[in-house]
Order: C-alpha cells, then structure tokens, then sequence
C-alpha cells in the first residue's frame, strides 16, 4: 500500500519509516534476559547508575590497550579535557576493537528501555587519566541540550575500565540519586562516590546523573574507553557518518551501523535525498 493510500491530517499520522526499505529490527538487546534487565532498570531507576563488573576478559582489556596506546599522544586542549589526560576521539574510525563494546548486549538492553528506537551512538573515545591529573568538573552528559531539568535523560554513556578502577587512580566520581535534581550543580555535602571496579568492568548511567573523572593521586595511568548514546532526534556529539568511511560502515555489525546514522527515526529524519541510508552502502 502506497502512502497516498493512508490520509494524513496530522504528523501523528506519519508512524511509519516512509523512506521504507529496510525493515527495523531489534538489537541484540534482545537476547538479554528481561530480569536482569529489570533489575538494571530498577537500579538505575533509584541511584542513575549500575555497574556490571568482568564483562571483558583480561585478554580483551590486553588487546584494547595495545591498540590504543600509540594514539595516546596529546594532552587535552582545557582544564576539562583534562591537561594529564589523553583522549582519542572516534575510535570507530580507527579500529574495530572497540567495537564489542559499543553493542554489547547488556548495554543494548538497557538502552531499548530508556531511549527510542533507533537511538544513536553519540561518542566512542579512549580517556587516560595520567599521574598527578586533578579531579574533572562535574557535569551531566546530556547537559549542553538546552532542555530544563528536572527531566527524563536524553542520553546515557557506559564507561569501560580497561584498567582496574580504584579510588586513588582517576576512577569516575558519581553523585548516585543526582539525575532526579532540577537545576543546580553539587554541593560539597551532596554525597559522591568513586566507581571502584575491576578491569574489564563497565559502569552505565543515564544522561541527567552528575559525574567527573577523578583526581589520580597514583603513580600509574588509568585507562578507560567511554561509548555514548542519545536519542535518535538529536545530533550526536561525534559526526560519525563523516569520519567513517561507507566501508567502515558495512563491516560493523547491524547495531552500529544502525547507531551511527544509517537509521531512519520515523518518518523522516535521517533520509538522504528522501531515502533511507542505507542504499548507500548498495552501492
């Protein structure tokens, strides 16, 4: 049936992915058990955050840390970047190590609950906090969208320890309960945490819960990898359908190239001269 079939009086009528080729599909969330995804959910639902620790091996953290580290070069550009820390930005563009990652099915779970269907990957970078780093700002990540708080998240970010976490090392500092505030920053009385975890573990939260990196008073670098996530009707803070190539793009899996733009959020947005993304990569 053509959609000059279907009467359209109102944009709620327009439902459907008028671009229309490719049929959506479920992530690969969907081989999670829905308990433990409940259990996540009510977790973040009390405190903004869980962790889930041991999610990578000890030879996948070896692996990422190999890969990464001869881009690990420049310092950040300010104080919030971090002058001791290092950062690589779209890591999808450089290597597929990462990957596994990025849609990993605990996290796709929990993302199909909270954000839209087709949501977006916003971010994928590398962050090594060196020796003698001071604590980052406290910020929530979805905070430069000029949405007022109190509000539901529009975006939630995992970040991954490919170094063991400990207090003292740079381990991310959580206000647990802050994604509930309205609008006012912490206060020293506001109660933190540091995400203490082994390597190989993963800490999610959603976009509204207050956090920064913690000061590394150690005599060792603490390396993370950070992927983040937003709704599928903003922009992403990483333009990835610019910095990966159409070849890039066919060798991930269905979920990223889904993430990173070859998507349709019904009915339109994300077509490329009407059509979906996707016939790009027929080419």
């Amino acid at each position: 049936m053509s959609t000059d079939d279907e009467p359209v009086t109102t944009l709620e009528d327009l439902r459907g992915d008028l671009a229309g080729r490719y049929k959506w599909a479920p992530s690969g969330g969907a081989s999670v058990d829905p308990a433990a995804v409940d259990a996540d959910l009510a977790a973040i639902e009390s405190d903004g955050y869980v962790i889930w620790e041991n999610l990578l091996g000890a030879d996948e953290c070896r692996q990422i840390k190999e890969i990464v580290a001869p881009w690990l070069v420049h310092p950040g550009r300010n104080a919030f970047e971090g002058r001791r820390t290092q950062r690589v930005y779209s890591l999808l563009s450089r290597t597929r190590v990462c990957d596994r990652l990025v849609d990993h099915p605990r996290v796709l779970a929990v993302l199909d609950r909270i954000l839209m269907d087709n949501y977006l990957l916003s971010a994928l970078q590398a962050i090594n906090i060196q020796p003698g780093e001071a604590a980052q700002l406290a910020h929530h990540d979805d905070g430069f969208y000029p949405v007022p708080r109190p509000r539901a998240p529009l975006a939630a970010a995992t970040i991954w320890a490919i170094d063991d976490f400990t207090a003292d090392n740079g381990a991310t500092v959580l206000y647990p309960g802050s994604h509930r505030w309205g609008r006012r920053r912490p206060e020293p009385d506001d109660p933190s945490l540091p995400v203490v975890m082994p390597a190989g573990s993963c800490v999610f939260f959603v976009g509204t819960l207050w956090h920064g990196g913690g000061a590394n008073s150690s005599a060792d670098a603490r390396l993370a990898v950070t992927a983040q996530y937003c709704q599928p009707w903003l922009r992403p803070m990483e333009a990835f359908t610019l910095s990966i190539s159409r070849d890039i793009a066919r060798a991930v899996s269905d979920d990223i190239r889904r993430m990173i733009g070859y998507s349709i959020h019904p009915p339109f947005v994300g077509a490329v001269d009407g059509l979906h993304p996707l016939r790009l990569l027929d080419q």
